[in-house]
């Protein structure tokens, strides 16, 4: 079994019109240490697989596991718990808290981790290093640049040393510059904490630097590069 696996995913939205299947069947494999990026057109279900491997979604049927724990199914508690655990999420917009600095923002995870020890400022101290901000830890989002607040949020994902990190458009809202350091930022990251890594993107040139590429089409994995 692989650390993490998405098993046979269905998942149908019901409309006026009648059910939309948007995903179907759709089965993944990866261990740590790998990572994989997901192409496709909008409204294809790149975001919708991705939030149900996040558990911030549900799927009809189907099953999703990390670790050998299959976590779909879990009640609501032990679900927030087990996220904040083993999954870190980055974003297309990075969501920081405009009252609190680049390190507060790092740390809030850790509110809700009974794991995270006296040792968090430190992790968040050198994950904002790492990520090329140890001069603006004490700075706010509206004083970092858009690149700088996506890199808050890439340090923030990993804050708990999670075995997966799920990336929704990490990229899109920046320029490309910016887009290439921190496609490259995650990939580096990824492979020194040898996390598990799934990005979706339209982003060809951000794809090409993966180890596995995957198209998504109707609902299905049709091909993988």
């Amino acid at each position: 079994m692989a650390d993490f696996e998405a098993k046979k995913i269905v998942k149908v939205f019901e409309s006026l019109s009648g059910p939309i299947r948007i995903l179907d069947e759709v089965s993944i494999g990866l261990n740590r240490g790998q990572n994989l990026a997901i192409l496709g057109p909008s409204g294809s279900g790149k975001s919708t697989f991705l939030h149900i491997a996040g558990s911030l979604d549900s799927a009809t049927s189907g099953t999703v596991c990390l670790n050998g724990e299959e976590y779909g199914s879990l009640q609501e508690t032990q679900l927030a718990r087990f996220r904040n655990q083993n999954i870190g999420f980055v974003f297309q917009e990075h969501h920081l808290l405009p009252q609190l600095s680049a390190i507060e923002n790092v740390l809030i995870p850790t509110i809700a981790s009974p794991i995270a020890g006296n040792g968090s400022i430190e992790r968040a101290q050198a994950l904002l290093e790492q990520v090329g901000l140890a001069d603006r830890m004490d700075h706010r989002p509206a004083m970092l640049s858009g690149g700088e607040r996506q890199r808050v949020a890439v340090a923030r994902s990993l804050i708990c040393d999670p075995v997966l990190v799920l990336a929704d458009e990490p990229t899109g809202s920046l320029d490309q510059k910016n887009a290439e350091l921190i496609g490259e930022l995650l990939l580096s990251l990824q492979q020194a904490n040898q996390t598990i890594l799934i990005c979706v993107s339209h982003n060809e040139k951000l794809a090409s630097l993966f180890q596995r590429r995957i198209e998504l089409e109707n609902g299905r994995f049709v091909q993988e590069k």
